[in-house]
């Protein structure tokens, strides 16, 4: 089985790389399952349920999210009747949405997807070490093949939780950062790992933002409207190819594609 997951998706150009790039993929990589980090589709900043809907038709099968999975309050609407869309598991007993799934898509065998955020220089929340291995020990009663999203900014966090996972998932992916990493590779229990998978967007820019109002914040320190940036598109993310009847990975390849 073949997974392409996508990394940040920001704003409309993200919105539209992923419309314009995605069957292309399929076809290139003979892809079967597609996943996507959606928390910041929605002009930067949350998601939206139409946003989310949009994203689906696009050929996204299960969409993640993170820290500014809140950011639009109409996103409550969806995360409570969409299994599709996950938001980090490691919130509350009681907070609406879900951090995990299992999903039967099309003919294949059942594929299982977790959200889960870190807690370095992020906001405060439970501790994803510990309720990882709980949502894990569900989802691996259902399903072999396991992919994990990881939102968080330390990569030592990053890395310690993906070794901790080792074994145990098919692939963990790091999001958060928007800067595509160099080490992606297969621990030696058969989890594949890449840091951080870039984001979906425009790259000139910086994160996605428009350069201007960003440098205008670190020379003056006073606020600005850091607007999305509109050139070099690219979609990025990582195709992890999965031996179905083991649920390890056998290869794992960066994706940077421009419009």
């Amino acid at each position: 089985m073949k997974i392409l997951f996508i990394g940040d998706i920001v704003g409309e150009p993200g919105r539209r790389a992923v419309k314009n790039l995605v069957p292309r993929l399929r076809e290139a990589h003979q892809l079967d399952v597609i996943i996507a980090n959606g928390e910041n589709s929605a002009g930067g900043n949350g998601i939206t349920p139409m946003i989310a809907h949009e994203l689906f038709e696009a050929g996204i099968d299960v969409i993640t999210t993170g820290d500014h999975v809140w950011d639009q309050k109409e996103v409550t609407e969806i995360l409570d009747k969409e299994p599709r869309l996950l938001r980090p598991l490691n919130y509350p007993p009681g907070t609406v949405g879900r951090g995990g799934g299992v999903y039967k898509i099309r003919d294949l065998p059942p594929v299982a997807v977790m959200n889960a955020q870190g807690r370095t220089f992020m906001p405060p929340l439970e501790n994803p070490f510990l309720m990882t291995r709980e949502e894990l020990a569900q989802l691996r009663q259902h399903a072999r093949i396991i992919f994990v999203d990881f939102h968080a900014e330390a990569t030592s966090e990053k890395i310690a939780f993906a070794r901790m996972l080792d074994g145990q998932v098919s692939a963990v992916v790091g999001t958060h950062t928007h800067v595509q990493t160099a080490d992606e590779q297969i621990f030696p229990g058969g989890t594949a790992y890449l840091t951080d998978a870039g984001f979906t967007g425009p790259h000139e820019s910086v994160l996605g933002r428009e350069i201007h109002p960003v440098l205008e914040r670190f020379l003056t320190n006073t606020p600005q409207r850091f607007g999305i940036a509109r050139n070099n598109v690219r979609l990025q993310g990582a195709v992890i190819e999965v031996d179905e009847s083991t649920g390890k990975a056998v290869g794992i390849q960066r994706v940077s594609e421009a419009i």
